[in-house]
C-alpha cells in the first residue's frame, strides 16, 4: 500500500496524479509502483523545475584559452619517457578502465544496447569487443589484466550482462569485468509534473555521464578499485571506436607532471563543431558546450590562422582515484533538455507528442574540471584517435567509423 506519509508528500508537491491509477494495478504493478516512488527525491525535482523556468541565456563570463601539450611535436625522447612512464603503472597494476555504456543504439535504428551494436573492418564486431581487444593487447603487454569496469543503464544493465556471457566475455578474465548501473532521474513535463511511462511506472532518464562520479561511489566501485590498489582511472564513451583505454603516453604524461586529472583534445574541424571545447573560466578548467560558445570566440582565430578556442573534448579522461571520491560527494549540477517523451495522459491513454515535450535532467562528467586548479590535456590526431557512432548516416556514422578503424588498426600504435 502507498503509506499516508507518501501521500501526503505526493499531495505536498503536486504529483499525486502518480498514484492516479493505482486501484487498477495488479499487486506486483503496486509494487514497482511504490518501490519506485521510494526512490525519488521530490525535493531535488521541484528545485530542477524551478530552475528550468529562471534560467537565463546569457553568455559566458570569465572564458579565456588554456595550453595544452601536443603529441605531434613531443621529441622522441619525451614520448619515450611518458611511454615508460605510463607502462611503469600498468605494469604495477595501478590502472583501471571505466567505460560508459548506459544508452541504447535507437538512433542508429539499433535495438539493444549501443556497445552491442557492430561495424564491419571487415569481419562484424561489436563496440564492446573493440574495447575489449585493446584492453586485452594492452594487459598482454604489461603483464596483467586491466581490470574493466563498465556503466550500464536501467533499461540497458541486464541486456548487456546477457551478451557478455552469450559472447564469452570475449576472452577477458569475467572476475575482472565489473559491471555497474548509472542513476536515473524523473522527467518532467512543461508543468513540472511527473511523467508517468505506464500506470505503473514513472517515465525516467540516466543522469548523464556526469553521473558516473556518484554512480561509482555508490555502487561500491571506487571501493573496490582501492581495494585493488588502482591509482588511476580512465573514463570513456563505448561509441569511439578509436578510444584508446589504456595509453601510456597520456597516463605517463599526467603522472609526471603531477595532474590529478586530464582528458585528451583533437582540432574541431569546423568553427561550429557539434563538441565542447577547452578553456579556462574564473581561472580554472572548463568545458564549454558548443550551444553555449558566443559566434565570435567559435571563430576566433591567432595570429597563424588557428582556432584559439579549438581544442575539442573527446570524452576521453584520466583521473586520480581520490577524484571519484571527491566528486562523487560533491555531485554536479545538471542540465535541462527538452526532449520528446510519450507519456500517460489524466485518461490512462498513451501520448505519443510530436514535439519536445518534457525536461530530462543530465550532469556532464566535464563540469568536474572546475573544481581544480588545472589538469593535463593533451592534443592528439583525430585519424588516429576519434571515430565515434553518433548518426546512421553521414559525419560521425558507422560508415565512417569504419574506415577509420581499417586505417587505424593497420598501425600497432593503433592501441
Amino acid at each position: 500500500m502507498v503509506s499516508e506519509e507518501m501521500r501526503e508528500k505526493l499531495n505536498l508537491y503536486g504529483q499525486a496524479h502518480l498514484i492516479g491509477f493505482y486501484g487498477e494495478l495488479s499487486a506486483a504493478e503496486k509494487s514497482q509502483l511504490e518501490n519506485q516512488l521510494e526512490t525519488i527525491d521530490f525535493a531535488l525535482m521541484e528545485r530542477l523545475f524551478r530552475q528550468t523556468q529562471e534560467q537565463k541565456a546569457e553568455p559566458p563570463a570569465g572564458i579565456e584559452p588554456i595550453p595544452c601539450a601536443v603529441e605531434a611535436a613531443w621529441t622522441t625522447q619525451e614520448k619515450q619517457n611518458y611511454y615508460l612512464r605510463g607502462m611503469e603503472i600498468l605494469r604495477d597494476g595501478k590502472y583501471a578502465a571505466v567505460t560508459m555504456a548506459g544508452g541504447q543504439g535507437t538512433r542508429l535504428g539499433h535495438p539493444g544496447p549501443k556497445g552491442t551494436f557492430r561495424i564491419c573492418v571487415p569481419e562484424e564486431i561489436s563496440l564492446f569487443e573493440i574495447q575489449c581487444r585493446r584492453l586485452k593487447a594492452r594487459s598482454e603487454e604489461c603483464g596483467r589484466t586491466i581490470p574493466w569496469y563498465i556503466m550500464t543503464s536501467e533499461e540497458n544493465d541486464a541486456e548487456t550482462k546477457r551478451f557478455f556471457r552469450e559472447n564469452g566475455f570475449f576472452g577477458y578474465p569475467e572476475e575482472d569485468v565489473v559491471f555497474f548501473r548509472q542513476f536515473m532521474l524523473p522527467m518532467l513535463d512543461q508543468n513540472g509534473k511527473l511523467l508517468l511511462e505506464e500506470k505503473y511506472k514513472i517515465r525516467e532518464g540516466a543522469d548523464g555521464h556526469g553521473g558516473i562520479f556518484r554512480a561509482m561511489l555508490k555502487r561500491g566501485v571506487t571501493e573496490d578499485l582501492k581495494r585493488r590498489g588502482i591509482e588511476w582511472v580512465y573514463t570513456g564513451g563505448i561509441d569511439n571506436v578509436l578510444a584508446r583505454p589504456a595509453d601510456p603516453l597520456l597516463i605517463g604524461y599526467l603522472a609526471a607532471n603531477h595532474y590529478e586529472l586530464g582528458g585528451k583534445s583533437i582540432i574541431k574541424r569546423d568553427a561550429y563543431e557539434k563538441a565542447g571545447v577547452f578553456c579556462r573560466k574564473n581561472g580554472r578548467p572548463f568545458v564549454i558546450e558548443y550551444t553555449e560558445i558566443p559566434a565570435e570566440l567559435a571563430e576566433q582565430r591567432d595570429g597563424a590562422g588557428a582556432f584559439v578556442y579549438g581544442d575539442a573534448h573527446i570524452l576521453c579522461n584520466l583521473f586520480r582515484v581520490d577524484v571519484f571520491d571527491k566528486m562523487g560527494e560533491e555531485g554536479l549540477p545538471y542540465h535541462a533538455a527538452c526532449k520528446k517523451a510519450s507519456y500517460i495522459d489524466a485518461q490512462g491513454r498513451r501520448i505519443e507528442p510530436d514535439r519536445p515535450n518534457a525536461y530530462k535532467f543530465e550532469s556532464f562528467l566535464f563540469d568536474a574540471f572546475s573544481f581544480y586548479q588545472k589538469m593535463g590535456i593533451l592534443r592528439v590526431e583525430r585519424e588516429r584517435e576519434f571515430a565515434p557512432i553518433k548518426n546512421r548516416t553521414g559525419e560521425d556514422s558507422p560508415e565512417t567509423a569504419q574506415k577509420l578503424y581499417a586505417e587505424a588498426a593497420k598501425e600497432r600504435s593503433a592501441l
